[in-house]
């Protein structure tokens, strides 16, 4: 008898708890207000509950982690290429390989504006030209995800194009240069790409005198003129003056970078007179006396002693000792220089090398008899 009437209890309480249960679930009920107790009615309503203000009834991510989501997608694109950078020569063909480590991107293309290939299933695309006909190109390789939809990367290309000709002068001057003037080196390069990777480089003989780079921007060949500032000396008479341009195109470039060097071209200085000796000649009795006096073209050029000109002796003597008055005369001048020459006897120096080597033995001599 005891068994019925325990059956029949619970059932009757499993039939009052459908009958007064929330439709909130079991997972976000919470306790009850002192605002939800509604006084006792005669005919019961059920109420479903509302949730808190804090929690969000839409299915959608909230808006902080859809961000953060959408960043990690993008970190996560994992396409590759081979090379991850490109730099080709105009006209040469082109290879380059796209591809996505593992499944889950059931489509890899790429979009490119020269002989783009039909986009594939497989996990690698290869985009490939036989000649590259365009200076400005930018190829992207995309991948559509089955969850984060489309993932793309861009290629970096660089097309260029050795100088044609490079060829150094001077602006505005034919002929001679003279000592002291400024000039003005002229370096022209001729239909080279891109000019922004262009650097050129002055040198007269095996010195560097200069470099300069271009601030253009232009992808298609341009010809470019580089100056450069001299002021010549006497030192660079017969010197030789080039430029040298080379296309610095970064790791990515060819091992040899393209260098394209400009003929020489040899200058004529025109200097003097100047005065190629000391103020204070010194000369043996029987040697010449000369002084040199330099300048391009070789100056004319008297002596003068005691206001008389003068023929220099080709044996000197004690006599030629005194003052002496050069007077030169060449294409950018005139000048005068005073010279004073000491004419020395032949056997001053030697007496007293001869009296200092007699004295030393000398004092060998008693300090071994001692």
């Amino acid at each position: 008898m005891c068994v019925p009437g325990w059956s029949i209890t619970l059932l009757l309480l499993r039939l009052f708890g459908t009958a007064t249960s929330s439709p909130v679930s079991i997972h976000t009920r919470a306790p009850p207000l002192p605002v939800q107790i509604l006084p006792p009615s005669p005919s019961p309503t059920i109420l479903p509950s509302l949730p808190p203000p804090s929690v969000s009834i839409s299915p959608s991510i909230p808006a902080s982690v859809g961000n953060s989501a959408e960043s990690s997608d993008k970190a996560r694109c994992p396409l590759k290429m081979s090379p991850s950078a490109l730099v080709v020569r105009f006209a040469d063909p082109v290879t380059v390989n796209c591809s996505v480590p593992w499944r889950g991107f059931p489509l890899l293309g790429w979009e490119v504006t020269l002989e783009a290939p039909p986009p594939t299933m497989d996990q690698y695309l290869v985009w490939s030209v036989p000649r590259m006909t365009e200076w400005s190109i930018k190829p992207t390789c995309y991948a559509l995800s089955e969850q984060g939809g489309k993932c793309d990367i861009d290629l970096s290309v660089t097309v260029y194009q050795p100088p044609e000709r490079v060829s150094i002068s001077l602006v505005n001057h034919t002929g001679p240069m003279l000592e002291g003037e400024w000039y003005t080196l002229q370096c022209t390069v001729q239909d080279v790409a891109p000019v922004e990777k262009l650097t050129v480089s002055f040198y007269r003989g095996q010195k560097a005198l200069g470099q300069l780079q271009s601030a253009d921007d232009t992808k298609t060949p341009v010809t470019e003129v580089f100056a450069l500032d001299i002021n010549p000396s006497k030192a660079d008479d017969g010197a030789e003056y080039w430029c040298e341009a080379r296309l610095a195109l970064g790791p990515e470039g060819p091992q040899h970078p393209p260098v394209v060097k400009s003929p020489t071209f040899d200058t004529v200085v025109l200097f003097g007179p100047q005065l190629g000796c000391p103020t204070k000649l010194m000369v043996r009795e029987g040697e010449s006396l000369k002084c040199e006096v330099a300048g391009n073209p070789q100056p004319v050029v008297t002596w003068y002693r005691d206001g008389q000109v003068v023929v220099l002796p080709a044996r000197s003597d004690r006599r030629h000792a005194g003052k002496y008055t050069i007077w030169t005369k060449g294409l950018l001048g005139q000048k005068n220089f005073t010279v004073e020459v000491e004419v020395l006897g032949n056997g001053g120096t030697s007496n007293i090398c001869n009296q200092h080597f007699i004295m030393t033995m000398f004092l060998i001599q008693s300090i071994f008899w001692l």
